[in-house]
């Protein structure tokens, strides 16, 4: 055997085994979908929500119990708040929406049949019967689906509570948890693995605080734009913005185009027209001055490796993937970049000494001392 046959055969081997460890682990992912992804959403939302319960503590001196009810409670209102807004908002504007939208399907068969195209009456009578078989066919699937949704809705609403319960316990024990598991790794592993996860925490939250920073940008901005153009719907658009905006790149180009649609529905192409204006612009000003300088520095990852784990992620798990991409990769080159060698937070310091905070027998129900200085990061679970 060659020196090269010998090299390609260790290289291979090693990747089918990292192959389908990382298959097997997909899919025990899949299996257990609905656990996870609320224990996922609960991380990202106590990394928003630690740096409220710090300054409620430390300034406010309240009680962690007290603090951590405050903020998730807070939270829980705002959301709820939003959404009866925009509830409300698109309850009032559908009827008109809908009467418009009816009215211009009408002007756009009106235009087929006396402008170029002319399309005679029959053909658009047949075009017409076929559309209502389509749907008419459409609607047996979505009456068998109807079980499935109540299912889903089901499973929504026990994803709800998991991820409220986790939040809660991650904001008022994290750093315990984290404690204990890093503490069932030998010995020699636990301090690299420890500041790995605190830097890997840091880049979570530069995340989180940067990505609800760019939403609410583009929710004000597109959502004043359609407000000064009359658009109906216009606190229903923004909501949807700024949720939209939480997947990169594609949540924004979505939410825009929804944007586009209804303004050419309510007021026409002119208003249309304005209103893709609006949208470019701030998704402009998103593309080149707060992602290059926020999101840049909070991430480092270059933008078609944003695209790339998006576009894969969205292939994985639709648009959880997408959600969840983008910090996972994040996470995952700090935590890797550490580990080579690499520390893009040399701030944090490596003098916590994680390695010696149990009982010499290793007993796992050991009290954890205090991190020191600069380990404030590591509460809820870095």
């Amino acid at each position: 055997m060659t020196p090269a046959v010998r090299v390609a055969a260790s290289w291979a081997w090693r990747l089918v085994v990292i192959g389908l460890a990382a298959a097997g682990g997909m899919w025990v992912v899949a299996q257990l979908k609905v656990i996870v992804v609320p224990v996922a959403v609960a991380l990202l939302l106590a990394v928003l929500l630690h740096p409220v319960v710090v300054f409620l503590t430390t300034r406010l001196r309240l009680r962690r119990g007290a603090a951590v009810g405050v903020a998730v409670g807070g939270m829980i209102t705002i959301v709820v708040g939003l959404l009866a807004a925009a509830g409300t908002a698109i309850a009032r504007g559908f009827g008109g929406l809908w009467t418009k939208a009816g009215d211009g399907f009408s002007k756009v068969l009106t235009w087929l049949a006396d402008g170029p195209a002319k399309v005679s009456s029959d053909d658009l009578d047949r075009y017409m019967d076929q559309l209502g078989e389509s749907l008419s066919g459409f609607s047996s699937q979505l009456v068998s689906g109807a079980a499935k949704a109540s299912a889903t809705a089901g499973h929504v609403g026990a994803g709800i509570l998991i991820a409220l319960f986790c939040l809660v316990f991650f904001l008022l024990d994290g750093r315990k948890i984290w404690t204990w598991l890093v503490g069932l790794l030998p010995a020699p592993a636990r301090g690299p693995v420890h500041q790995a996860g605190r830097r890997g925490w840091m880049t979570l939250e530069g995340y989180v605080r940067t990505q609800v920073l760019v939403a609410a940008v583009d929710a004000v901005g597109i959502g004043a734009g359609a407000l000064v153009l009359r658009v109906p719907m216009a606190l229903a658009l923004a909501v949807l913005v700024f949720l939209g905006s939480f997947i990169p790149i594609v949540g924004a180009v979505a939410t825009g185009c929804v944007a586009v649609l209804v303004a050419l529905v309510a007021g026409g192409p002119w208003t249309a027209l304005w209103m893709l204006v609006v949208v470019l612009a701030v998704q402009q000003i998103e593309g080149h001055v707060l992602q290059p300088f926020l999101m840049g520095h909070a991430v480092s990852l270059h933008p078609m490796a944003v695209l790339l784990s998006v576009a894969a992620g969205s292939l994985v798990a639709g648009i959880v993937g997408a959600l969840f991409a983008v910090p996972l990769v994040a996470a995952a080159n700090t935590v890797v970049l550490y580990l080579h060698g690499h520390d893009k937070f040399p701030e944090l310091g490596t003098d916590d000494n994680l390695e010696h905070r149990r009982r010499p027998d290793d007993s796992v129900d050991a009290e954890p001392e205090e991190v020191g200085s600069g380990a404030e990061p590591t509460e809820a679970g870095a």
